[in-house]
């Protein structure tokens, strides 16, 4: 490993001091795009001000659209207290002139980017009382999209990179009132979803020959620990005893043997309802016998998004002391072929009994998830969420920043709601009854995969609704799109690993613990 190391997340501080007061070496300021010229929003409107009118005149000279995701740097060659001022588009207002949540946090995260090298950053984008989802939801997409914006994965660079290249060390969040108690939780509460995407996409930008499924479980482990969890895991003895057939079978060509973690969470008083989570730990998909093409194989060491981000949320859950009682059922493996790997025509059973013949060795996601579906179903949950990077199917159906939503009516509406108020984008998507005709195998109860390409997506949830428990409510969340950023950053998304599903598992929880209707 290389003397670099991921660099430490800024620090986030609430203001509610007059800008001439303020001393910060950059400010953030947000515009508009209108129809003939930038529109300015009220801390725009602040700092033009204290610079004595000159700000629309500055952006028009530099061609400033506020166009969403433009950033304008502007010196201001000591009128007022900022060296540097960052403005940041944010597209068009809606009729009311109003700014969605979203909008601000990739601004947000766009504008921190471009201020590498400035040590403390004053992040004006959430003093706008005219917020389409209210100022409370404006500093909580501020300062996300501050402290995402802000991630680099440095671990394996040789050299420190030069001060220049680094993200700002501080962020000041001009808020209206900064003593109050709202504002206070919502910081921490900010500050604990960054560390939780920031550690998944630690784990999903790691290498596969350093993070196997030993490795992996151990870092979960860890992790676990720390947050005050109760943490199992289970060898490929302990998985032979508890005939986790599928685990075991994807693993079997890899020397590197497979994990399966259990984390658990219990709240200080009565919980409110019992979740379960489970979520796909792939950490290298070579597809095995039915072997990927070389083309973008290196992406996936990715294929553990789906555990990484239930690890990150199991442990972001305690840290805030949510009402619930949460179980994480996570299956890791790697897929490898070799003499000893699972192959077509293998009939693989698994935990509850039910089995499958191998029709494709590179639809293994759906077999590991199997067992630990079947396990959390055990554990009779009230809620059972799994995410995964399950099916190309998905990028091809939503692109490569929409996950699809499958499971039953209600849970489905509440993830979708939740990520609606996120900014992760999902949609809904049903489980057509005619494609679960395609699964059925003449030799075992299901095949794994279907030769025909028809709603893969689709055919994958219907694989894993077979090891959910009759009358379970239940949301499959395939994040194959958005999980890993093949391209180059944009908003408070780097490139590689992104995060998601954190944001709105995190939402959907605390709406079950509150009993919030579906949305």
């Amino acid at each position: 490993m290389g003397a670099g190391s991921i660099l430490r997340m800024p620090t986030l501080r609430a203001t509610d001091k007059a800008l001439d007061s303020i001393t910060a070496d950059a400010i953030i300021v947000g515009i508009g795009r209108g129809k003939t010229r930038p529109l300015m929003t009220p801390g725009a409107q602040a700092l033009d001000e204290l610079l004595g009118g000159k700000l629309p005149d500055a952006l028009k000279v530099l061609s400033a659209t506020g166009a969403e995701g433009e950033v304008t740097r502007i010196a201001t060659l000591g009128a007022g207290p900022f060296a540097v001022v960052a403005a940041v588009g944010l597209g068009a207002p809606d009729e009311a002139g109003r700014y969605s949540a979203e909008s601000i946090r990739r601004a947000a995260g766009s504008a921190v980017r471009a201020l590498s090298g400035r040590r403390n950053v004053l992040n004006a984008l959430a003093v706008d009382p005219r917020s389409a989802d209210g100022n409370i939801d404006h500093i909580r997409a501020a300062g996300e999209g501050a402290l995402l914006g802000a991630y680099r994965y440095m671990t394996y660079k040789s050299q420190v990179p030069p001060a220049r290249d680094t993200s700002p060390a501080r962020v000041d969040l001009l808020v209206p009132d900064a003593k109050d108690a709202t504002v206070k939780a919502e910081l921490r509460r900010i500050e604990a979803v960054a560390s939780a995407v920031a550690l998944t996409r630690d784990l999903v930008n790691a290498p596969p020959n350093d993070l196997y499924p030993a490795e992996f479980a151990r870092r979960a482990e860890l992790a676990g620990k720390a947050a005050g969890l109760r943490i199992e895991i289970l060898n490929e003895k302990a998985l032979a005893k508890g005939r986790y057939g599928g685990v075991l079978a994807v693993g079997s060509g890899s020397d590197r043997k497979p994990r399966l973690v259990r984390m658990h969470y219990t709240p200080s008083g009565s919980p409110i309802c019992k979740i379960a989570l489970v979520g796909k730990g792939i950490t290298f998909d070579s597809g095995g016998i039915s072997i990927k093409p070389a083309a973008k194989m290196d992406e996936m060491k990715s294929d553990m998004a789906g555990a990484a981000a239930i690890v990150a949320t199991a442990c972001l859950v305690a840290e805030l002391g949510l009402p619930v009682e949460l179980i994480a059922t996570i299956p890791m493996a790697e897929n490898l072929p070799s003499g000893t790997a699972y192959r077509p025509a293998d009939v693989i059973t698994f935990r509850n009994g039910k089995t499958a013949e191998i029709t494709n060795t590179d639809a293994e996601g759906r077999v590991v998830l199997a067992d630990a579906i079947a396990r959390a179903c055990e554990d009779g949950p009230d809620w059972l969420i799994e995410t995964s990077t399950l099916t190309g199917a998905a990028r091809i159906a939503l692109g490569a920043r929409t996950a699809g939503v499958m499971g039953s009516d209600d849970l489905r509406g509440r993830v979708i709601a939740a990520s609606e108020r996120t900014g992760e984008a999902m949609w809904a998507m049903p489980l057509p009854p005619e494609l679960r005709k395609g699964l059925d195998s003449s030799v075992a109860d299901l095949i794994n995969a279907n030769t025909d390409r028809l709603g893969g997506m689709l055919v994958g949830g219907h694989f894993l609704s077979e090891f959910v428990t009759d009358g379970t409510e239940w949301a499959h969340i395939d994040i194959a799109g958005p999980a890993f950023n093949s391209g180059s950053a944009w908003g408070y998304n780097p490139k590689g690993g992104t995060g998601v599903p954190i944001r709105t598992l995190l939402t959907t929880i605390e709406d079950l613990a509150a009993g919030a209707p579906t949305g």
